[in-house]
């Protein structure tokens, strides 16, 4: 047997260490698949908060691993290129390769010295094709129903799925998504011979809900759908509703929702399915959203950085009112904003640098409910010199000079989080009053108490909650994306304001004490709504934010364990208003 040489063993150390990820990764999925046909809703939000650190506890024990084998030799290139070259020929015949590059990557950072962060010893490019990928396992499964007829087609659908849990009433939930299909897309029943479903194998799991996603091919035509199940009140499972028009299926996948646990053997297979369902949405987004967000992250650089090479505009300080605690630039031709923390925060705002990194944090790992953004976490990044305006670089060098260096004919700037830039509530709303825009102005207050509420129920309090800190999403969303605030519900203690006794006091001093966690809702009228017709449209829709029972109801509950439902789709959908009687069929 011939003696395995050190960069082929260090190669396979490398592989190693991945492949502990992938199989607890998968585990995890599995896991959740349990605990759903169970209804432990607090172990999928324990599954989902618990894998997040997956990747990084793998890199860092395989780094231990290398580190300590001193007989490595890191400064010799030509051990470093046999390195990589090892590590290929193991990816070879791989199910994730793809995802196997992006970790040997991540090794390699903690172990090279930042010169050698190029393609010779990096993967900088992908190097193994994804295309065709043979497993022992499909990734969906297809069904014909001008063969077998569509209720026998999709009941099959569902019990492929092999939940050990019963649906209750699965020929009325089919009765139901039938008449759904007739009202969307008559061209479906008229049948041509490639008429045939595609349905994802596995279910995507979050929260209290099961996707089953999947599209309807009929000639040319091809309808992307998802199927939320769910359990009903008689403690059996349901189909929810089908989604079928993009904006739905957009926001159900949003980047504003915690990453689904879903168990595929080969991730580009689904990846591949999942464009032709979701094309808008880029591979990226795609891998994040199946909790393969590292992954995630290194394609949006690779796009970041192609778009660099095929842009020429400069960045720029982002537009809007600056923040006390986080200096934003932009690059106005690509739709994200990059976020630094200031060395210094000024008051009132009584945070660190340390206490704003948690935040982020504690965000990336709670399920944002799609109200909360989601965040690229990157350091020593390299930007062109020569795209940075003197005013920005003079912001940076005035208020983050420690997150700033120089190298070459580029600017590091030593920790960046990066979001998709939305506009902020304060600017769409001041747009739409300048447009005599009202109808425009009073969704955006709607959609503004909805999102708080929807964060109230995922035990989250924003803090903060001035207009500038929530943004406008293109589908007309409010999120919201300033964390140094943010703390978790039951954390805080909501009060009313003390009765004042000494009418003669100054009226414009606080009169009560005020400690850490204290929050008053009555206060939010003062600074939120100055504005009339924001007023009006508030206390139509969300009177109740301002009282301070309504956030004691809520904190109570969490506290008693509950976990609230949550809806990524227009509650007009739900099946819950279909009028088909028991057992009748379309």
């Amino acid at each position: 047997m011939t003696q395995q040489r050190p960069a082929q063993l260090l190669a396979i150390q490398i592989l190693n260490g991945f492949n502990r990820h992938y199989a607890r990764f998968r585990e995890c999925a599995r896991a959740a698949k349990v605990a759903f046909e169970q209804a432990d809703w607090a172990q999928i939000q324990k599954l989902a908060a618990e894998r997040i650190a997956f990747y990084d506890e793998r890199v860092a024990e395989t780094v231990a691993g290398i580190l300590e084998n001193e007989a490595f030799p890191y400064s010799d290139k030509t051990f470093l290129q046999d390195v990589k070259n090892h590590y290929v020929e193991l990816l070879m015949d791989h199910h994730q390769p793809e995802c196997a590059e992006t970790f040997f990557n991540s090794v390699s950072t903690k172990v090279l010295q930042r010169e050698y962060f190029d393609n010779d010893f990096m993967f900088v490019r992908p190097v193994i094709s994804t295309e065709y990928i043979d497993s022992e396992s499909t990734t969906y499964t297809s069904y014909y129903p001008h063969r077998d007829g569509w209720d026998v087609a999709l009941t099959q659908m569902f019990q492929d799925l092999g939940l050990k849990r019963a649906f209750t009433n699965l020929s009325r939930d089919v009765a139901c998504i039938l008449v759904r299909l007739q009202e969307a897309a008559q061209g479906l029943f008229v049948e041509k011979p490639n008429l045939q479903i595609q349905a994802v194998r596995t279910l995507f799991y979050r929260n209290k809900g099961a996707y089953l996603l999947g599209k309807i091919i009929n000639g040319h035509h091809e309808y992307p759908f998802a199927i939320p199940i769910l359990h009903d009140e008689n403690g059996g499972l349901c189909a929810d509703t089908i989604l079928l028009e993009g904006r739905h299926l957009g926001a159900l996948f949003s980047f504003n929702r915690a990453y689904f646990m879903i168990d595929c053997e080969v991730p580009s297979a689904l990846v591949q399915f999942l464009q032709t369902v979701l094309p808008q949405k880029p591979k990226a987004e795609l891998y994040s959203m199946i909790g393969l967000q590292k992954h995630g992250k290194a394609l949006f650089y690779r796009d970041f950085k192609h778009h660099q090479k095929h842009s020429t505009d400069d960045f720029i300080l982002a537009p809007g009112i600056k923040g006390l605690v986080m200096l934003v630039f932009t690059l106005p031709s690509y739709p994200y904003v990059f976020k630094l923390i200031k060395d210094v925060i000024s008051p009132p705002k009584e945070v660190d640098k340390e206490l704003v990194e948690k935040k982020y944090q504690l965000v990336k790992k709670h399920d944002r409910v799609g109200r909360m953004a989601d965040t690229l976490e990157f350091s020593n990044v390299a930007f062109p010199r020569a795209r940075f305006t003197q005013e920005l670089i003079d912001e940076i060098q005035k208020l983050a000079p420690t997150e700033l260096a120089f190298e070459g004919d580029s600017v590091i700037i030593k920790h960046v989080y990066i979001e998709r830039r939305m506009m902020p509530l304060n600017m769409y709303l001041h747009d739409a009053t300048q447009r005599g825009d009202r109808e425009r102005k009073d969704n955006a207050i709607i959609e503004y108490g909805h999102a708080i509420k929807d964060m109230v129920a995922a035990n989250i309090f924003p803090g903060d909650m001035l207009f500038k800190n929530f943004g406008v999403t293109r589908g007309g969303r409010v999120v919201f994306y300033d964390y140094d605030e943010i703390e978790y519900l039951t954390d805080c203690k909501f009060r009313p304001i003390p009765k004042r006794y000494d009418d003669e006091d100054d009226m414009g001093e606080v009169w009560y004490s005020v400690d850490k966690y204290d929050v008053f809702p009555e206060e939010f009228e003062k600074f939120l709504l100055t504005d009339p017709e924001v007023r009006e449209t508030f206390m139509r829709y969300h009177a109740d934010l301002l009282d301070w029972k309504y956030w004691q109801r809520h904190q109570a509950r969490i506290q008693a364990g509950h976990i609230e439902d949550f809806y990524p789709y227009p509650h007009h959908l739900r099946f819950a208003e279909c009028t088909l009687k028991d057992n009748q069929t379309p």
